[in-house]
């Protein structure tokens, strides 16, 4: 059944994506209104966490960046399909960097990096990175069900020397790129919500105390890789620019958490400039109510 939906599926998307862009994003279009006035998906989400972390923005306010969010939302899926068939000149015109030379600075010092982001703006074109850098790519990510459409996103994310692996694969794979003396520069989403009997670390995060995931800094402190966040700013539809921003460079000197809350504090600097392009039907706020009791007192 995986092979027969892949092989029914996958010729739509290839039309999809060979679309010149003006047709994509009116295609994009038509997918906000299916997802927006006739599926519902997940507005509840949406509308209980505006709700919990806005609270004094209007609801006209909130519901400006309810619009606001899915039209983004619909554009990031139909620009993810492009990535199938997308030029290098193409991306690399539409997805541009600052600052690059943060990257390439910490390279030069022969360290790997760890490279935190959040679901912010847009991540799908963030591999052409590897064409600026020497380092070999990295990202963690969850395995798709259907193993045909799984190895089609990891072909297409290799088009650019970058690799996706899991998270059970993370720590063999770059304690065994250290021990052979490669560079790599390791992709991290570190705004999901872990289990709260899985998590070490609790914080606030857009003034709700949340379990954080703690993993990037854990594993760059084992490997001695430097800590950069990345974060992506849209310019108009379809065009998006990176920076980075070095977070450390020995993180073995940075107490226990220090990193991770720093990354935090620039994911929240970025909602509050421009909320609708946060992944609001992510159910960031789902254990709020397990906070241990240590973390209470800080409240």
């Amino acid at each position: 059944m995986q092979f027969i939906a892949y092989i029914l599926i996958y010729p739509f998307l290839w039309l999809i994506s060979i679309l010149p862009f003006r047709l994509l994003y009116a295609f994009s279009d038509g997918l906000f209104v299916l997802l927006y006035y006739i599926i519902g998906y997940r507005r509840k989400t949406v509308k209980d966490n505006l709700d919990l972390v806005f609270p004094n923005k209007s609801e006209k306010e909130k519901k400006r960046i309810t619009k606001a969010f899915y039209h983004h939302l619909c554009d990031m899926i139909v620009e993810a399909i492009k990535s199938m068939t997308i030029s290098e000149k193409e991306m690399k015109k539409r997805f541009t960097f600052s600052n690059v030379e943060v990257i390439n600075t910490i390279e030069k010092q022969n360290k790997s990096i760890v490279l935190m982001c959040a679901h912010y703006g847009s991540w799908e074109w963030i591999f052409i990175l590897q064409t600026y850098v020497t380092s070999k790519g990295y990202a963690v990510y969850k395995r798709l069900a259907n193993k045909h459409f799984d190895r089609l996103v990891k072909r297409i994310r290799a088009r650019y020397n970058s690799y996706l692996i899991t998270t059970k694969e993370t720590v063999p794979i770059l304690v065994d790129s250290k021990r052979k003396g490669e560079l790599t520069i390791s992709g991290f989403v570190s705004d999901q919500t872990p289990k709260p009997r899985k998590a070490f670390h609790w914080n606030e995060f857009l003034g709700i105390t949340v379990p954080v995931h703690t993993g990037a800094e854990m594993l760059a402190k084992k490997l001695d890789m430097a800590v950069v966040f990345f974060g992506v700013k849209r310019l108009k539809r379809g065009y998006y620019e990176t920076s980075f921003k070095t977070l450390a460079i020995n993180p073995k000197e940075f107490e226990n958490y220090k990193i991770t809350d720093a990354f935090l504090k620039l994911v929240e600097e970025q909602i509050h400039e421009a909320p609708e392009y946060y992944l609001w039907t992510h159910k960031r706020w789902k254990y709020r109510d397990r906070v241990p009791e240590k973390y209470k007192a800080k409240d």
